[in-house]
């Protein structure tokens, strides 16, 4: 069964359940957990600390492909006029210098992607948070989140858990993805 279908079920059920119950309002919220995890400074703020984690990694790869060029461009203007062996030690030079930047560049990817998918967890869990102290606070009988298929603005809390990301963000004291680790 696909995550709308169930979601469906699970609302038809729960209000047939109900049944006389009906005659107090259900209050139901939806909240866009995707375009939280875009728009909330706790996101901003964990692509910072990792652009900020990784850059030297990156600038040195980059120093790496550089000097393969220049090697590549030297031997390529000088292949005429060099010894036989200088173009075979040359040549070992790229060979080896092509793998450790493939290696590089396999450590840097597998190593970005865990910390990635590290602070993605932090900011889940953050926004999650987020959502249960408005459900809470605003006697919110059910919230649905993604797999929604039609979601009518006046049941989308997303721009209110937004903004509740953004004061929690600004206040001392309580947990942000920059706060954790």
């Amino acid at each position: 069964m696909t995550k709308p279908m169930t979601a469906f079920v699970f609302l038809f059920a729960l209000l047939s359940m109900t049944g006389g119950v009906l005659a107090e309002e259900l209050k139901l919220g939806f909240v866009d957990t995707a375009y939280l995890l875009k728009k909330a400074p706790q996101a901003d703020a964990a692509r910072k600390k990792l652009e900020k984690e990784f850059a030297p990694r990156e600038n040195k790869i980059l120093d790496m492909q550089k000097s393969l060029k220049k090697i590549e461009d030297t031997m390529a203007k000088n292949a005429v006029v060099m010894s036989d062996s200088a173009r075979k030690r040359n040549e070992r030079e790229v060979l080896s210098l092509q793998r450790d930047i493939k290696r590089a560049k396999e450590e840097f990817n597998e190593d970005l992607n865990l910390r990635r998918n590290d602070e993605l967890g932090k900011l889940q869990k953050i926004v999650f948070d987020a959502i249960v102290r408005i459900a809470k606070k605003d006697n919110y009988d059910l919230i649905l989140g993604d797999s929604v298929l039609f979601a009518n603005k006046r049941v989308n809390v997303t721009e209110r858990v937004l903004q509740q990301l953004k004061d929690d963000h600004s206040s001392p004291g309580v947990n942000s993805a920059t706060e954790q680790k």
